[in-house]
């Protein structure tokens, strides 16, 4: 690995690509198809397409049969195809930003169940640091095969999505060897801003976009996204800022409702329900949980990817053709887990025809492959009966259970819960975690933005970025 030291896009970049500079910009685009593992593509971290719109669908009601519009964002034109990619770069360059890192000298260590790991794995080698990756083994084979090829190593814990305390115990393990620096998504504030400020700006211009071509009001009545790190739900924050009626909805598994139930338990809806509540999750801004079936959030990205499904779709259930093909390659596992959420939402709260319900969809299908082969093992192939009773049973007639509201009991309770992880166990402090109730603690970190752009901007010798 290199010493040399390379720097990507500010936070305003992420959120304005068309502010980056031009000749780089169009490098950039140029890479994204011909050298997809070329540094040049930390510029295109950004939800934004080349034609500066960004990337998003919005689901058919003859999908969702609610009258709400359900919005989602989708990650599949990130350099790794998920977003995470983003909290990974915003993490790592933070850390560069503040000395703690250098190439050459440090080895990264990305903690994960896929994505994030994935997106340390591609963006570590980029910048010129040796990476590994610590994983539970049980997830998919495909997230394995990426970590490789990006140039990362990884090293398999024990477990399933939901075990995060062996990731825990084996980087503090690693911790002690003085070449490794542990970069962990659950606790580092990076994933926290870029999600805060990239990703919850991009949703208000998307809204204001679609407003203008008929599709709601211009508002955010709900954002809804399943916990993993709690990365991507903090765009709730800045939703909330510009239109405070926005409700922030967090999704966890069934088998495994830990702020739900103080439960615990295994699942597969891989990326999420890690089994704690993270460093980074203002959950006292949450104000509604909900639960979702990991074994229907399978059944239903199978509906959408599977040529009999698509067939359904587009015949029997109206969907518009090019839609379909479209739905068929921005969705995951925890895509379809956002996806029932969002309609379960709309549902919840009564929405009508003229509220925007927002959501995101993560990865795609190419790392689930096996999983849906594991499908067809267990259930036998899709056939057109299976199709009806799929769109109808986890769609159409999302179920309405496992929904807690965020009550100052609730709340505190979900709070209190982290006292069990980063005290106990990540030796945080009671004063650190207590000052984490105050508003002011989360607005001073979304603060940080605008110092971070500042010193990056001049360190590149570049313009300073303009600010909204």
């Amino acid at each position: 690995m290199s010493n040399r030291l390379v720097w990507g896009p500010t936070f305003e970049e992420m959120l304005h690509p068309e502010r980056i500079d031009p000749a780089t910009r169009q490098r950039a685009l140029q890479a994204q198809e011909l050298d997809p593992l070329d540094e040049i593509n930390l510029y295109n971290i950004t939800w934004k397409r080349a034609d500066g719109r960004p990337s998003h669908v919005v689901i058919p009601r003859e999908l969702t049969g609610v009258d709400a519009n359900i919005v989602a964002l989708y990650a599949r034109d990130f350099p790794t195809r998920s977003h995470k990619v983003g909290a990974a770069y915003s993490v790592v360059l933070e850390k560069q930003l503040a000395g703690e890192i250098e190439p050459g000298r440090h080895t990264l260590v990305f903690p994960s169940t896929g994505n994030y790991g994935i997106g340390g794995a591609w963006v570590g080698p980029r910048m010129g640091y040796d990476s590994l990756v610590v994983l539970p083994e049980m997830m998919s084979k495909e997230r394995f095969q990426l970590i490789e090829r990006y140039g990362a190593r990884y090293i398999k814990t024990p477990g399933c999505e939901s075990s995060v305390r062996q990731i825990y115990e084996k980087c503090r393990e690693l911790r002690l060897r003085p070449e490794i620096r542990i970069l962990n998504q659950f606790e580092e504030m990076g994933n926290y801003r870029f999600h805060y400020y990239v990703t919850g700006n991009t949703v208000v211009e998307l809204l204001a976009d679609l407003h203008g071509k008929g599709i709601g009001d211009g508002r955010c009545a709900a954002f809804v996204s399943a916990m993993g790190s709690a990365g991507t739900i903090a765009a709730g924050d800045r939703l909330k800022e510009v239109f405070p009626e926005s409700l922030t909805v967090g999704l966890e598994p069934v088998q495994c409702p830990t702020l739900y139930n103080n439960g615990y338990g295994d699942h597969d809806i891989q990326g999420i329900g890690d089994k704690h509540v993270t460093w980074i999750h203002n959950v006292l801004d949450m104000d509604c949980l909900m639960c979702i079936d990991d074994m229907e959030c399978k059944l239903g990205l199978q509906l959408l990817t599977d040529p009999v499904g698509m067939e359904y779709l587009e015949s029997r259930a109206g969907v518009a053709p090019d839609t379909v093909r479209e739905m068929s390659t921005i969705f995951g596992i925890s895509g379809v887990c956002n996806l029932i959420g969002a309609i379960k939402t709309a549902k919840y709260y009564r929405m009508t025809e003229d509220q925007v319900v927002v959501t995101v969809l993560t990865d795609a299908i190419d790392r689930y492959h096996s999983v849906m082969l594991a499908l067809d093992r267990r259930f036998g192939r899709l056939n057109a009966a299976s199709a009806v009773a799929r769109h109808h049973g986890i769609f159409l007639n999302a179920k309405m259970d496992y929904v807690q509201e965020g009550t100052v009991h609730n709340r505190d309770r979900w709070f209190n819960l982290k006292y069990y992880t980063w005290v106990e166990q990540q030796g945080k402090t009671v004063e650190q975690l207590d000052a984490q109730r105050s508003r002011s603690w989360w607005a001073q970190e979304r603060a940080k933005v605008c110092a971070i752009d500042d010193r990056l901007s001049k360190l590149r010798d570049g313009p300073q970025p303009q600010r909204r």
